[in-house]
């Protein structure tokens, strides 16, 4: 089996174009375990306007960051490059010549003047715009009259009688009637291809066996299939993917937010939690199967376009940030502090018992990796941020008060201890006729300068005695 993700270099490589690489992927890799199958990654960069280079880095990048390493492409190469279409031109000429012989496909000598006139009528006659026709049975004559006075054409294919139908491994059968799609450009008036064109003879090819791709290209698959019966070319199988959708249930688009992967990379979620998240959206393991939580070979393994469903999946930042979350608390500390070094103030080191534990206090909270620094800076520097609110809620001069007195009890230890340390604090509530919730939050956003965190005599016990009573006296009255 073959497969291929085929992204243009117009833009940044977003979360839907990412969904689809991954579904691609993994269904390659799924069907390695039962005898072989191929990723092909393939840059339809024929639009010359709007490609750029550092786009073409973007895919790469994105895909890299994912995991999704193809097993042929630019990069890499293989047995059926080039994976760049703008290096593919001779492929489509000849093609398009073959279908010129047979007269399958035509030229088409209209001007743009005489286009916008017959749209301007359809629109006029309330009628969908599309090609009529008009140089469909052009005369000998009158081709080679055009032909002689250098006339620039496109070359349109031929649309047959009948309907056009497949059945889509998502979407069960579908069938377009031949009438809804008029006799469509395969090349342009300067020589280069129309995608459906490019598409299609790139996938036969490059022996493509499965499109896998979203829905959005589901008006693209009866003109493809035209195509590949036109070449006399095996069509392969489609299975369309549902839309990814916003919180208000509209196609996703910047409006909600981010979308762009390298954006989501940048902001510190890990390329495995987004990589378990793309995958929940728009399919399920079946079974009635509630796990949400999947290791990369668990997906490839249980992996099948049997449960892809075909309603839209919606996109929901804070769910992805709570498979992050799970993501960081799991992982090795050993690596999570590997990590957070680039986001902290202070160097940190892998080994070093307190950072061990320190980060592993620090991470229970923490739903992204550019959250490290706020989270866990107080650990390793005296210098560190305060929460406004939390300041003036908790730092009031009553509570000022009071850390000095509770600077004064924790000073007096023996014993520097979790249990030590609460004893000393209750016993001080006692005496001052208050609550023990006084003196802890104060302490708390003292000692860190956040409201919430691990357990705050857990959390002095770590900081060690000269670090809390410096802050302690910092911030009492």
């Amino acid at each position: 089996m073959r497969v291929r993700m085929a992204p243009s270099p117009t833009g940044s490589f977003h979360v839907g174009s990412a969904r689809t690489a991954l579904f691609n992927y993994l269904f390659a890799r799924h069907h390695d375990k039962l005898g072989g199958a191929t990723f092909v990654l393939r840059v339809e960069d024929t639009d010359q306007q709007r490609n750029e280079p550092e786009f073409e880095k973007i895919i790469y990048q994105a895909m890299d960051w994912l995991g999704l390493h193809p097993d042929e492409g630019p990069q890499n190469g293989g047995a059926f490059g080039p994976y760049r279409q703008s290096e593919r031109f001779y492929f489509y000429q000849d093609y398009c010549e073959s279908l010129l012989e047979t007269g399958a496909a035509y030229k088409a000598f209209e001007t743009p003047d005489e286009l916008a006139a017959m749209r301007e009528a359809q629109k006029q006659n309330k009628q969908p715009p599309r090609y009529n026709g008009a140089h469909r049975d052009l005369s000998e004559q009158e081709r080679l009259k055009f032909e002689a006075e250098d006339q620039p054409f496109v070359v349109r294919l031929r649309i047959p009688d009948g309907e056009t139908g497949w059945q889509d491994l998502v979407r069960g059968r579908v069938v377009w009637q031949n009438t809804e799609i008029d006799d469509f450009v395969i090349q342009k008036s300067d020589g280069s291809p129309t995608y459906n064109f490019a598409c299609a003879v790139d996938d036969a090819l490059m022996r493509i066996t499965h499109v896998i791709r979203g829905e959005d290209g589901l008006s693209n698959t009866p003109r493809q299939l035209l195509l590949y019966r036109a070449l006399d070319f095996d069509a392969p199988q489609f299975a369309h993917l549902p839309f990814l959708l916003g919180a208000d249930r509209s196609k996703l688009s910047k409006r909600h937010g981010a979308v762009n992967l390298l954006q989501f990379r940048d902001e510190g979620i890990w390329p495995d939690a987004m990589f378990n998240y793309l995958a929940l959206l728009g399919w399920n393991p079946g079974d009635g199967e509630t796990q949400e939580i999947f290791s990369r070979e668990e997906l490839i393994e249980r992996f099948s376009l049997d449960g892809v469903n075909k309603a839209g999946a919606i996109f929901d930042a804070q769910k992805l940030a709570w498979v992050n979350t799970q993501y960081l608390k799991t992982m090795p500390i050993e690596r999570f502090v590997e990590l957070a070094q680039p986001h902290l103030k202070s160097d940190v080191s892998p080994t070093e018992q307190y950072s061990l534990h320190a980060l592993d206090m620090a991470r229970e909270r923490i739903h992204a990796l550019e959250e490290i620094g706020p989270a866990a800076d107080y650990f390793f520097d005296d210098v560190y941020e305060i929460d406004a609110k939390g300041e003036a809620k908790h730092l009031t001069s009553e509570s000022r008060a009071l850390l000095s007195k509770l600077r004064e009890s924790l000073s007096a230890l023996e014993e520097w201890n979790h249990d030590s340390i609460e004893a000393a604090l209750r016993e001080l509530s006692e005496k001052l006729e208050i609550k023990p919730a006084a003196l802890i939050h104060p302490a708390r956003m003292a000692v860190s300068g956040r409201t919430v965190g691990p357990s705050v005599f857990e959390l002095l016990e770590m900081l060690g005695r000269d670090r809390v009573l410096l802050r302690l006296e910092k911030f009492g009255a």
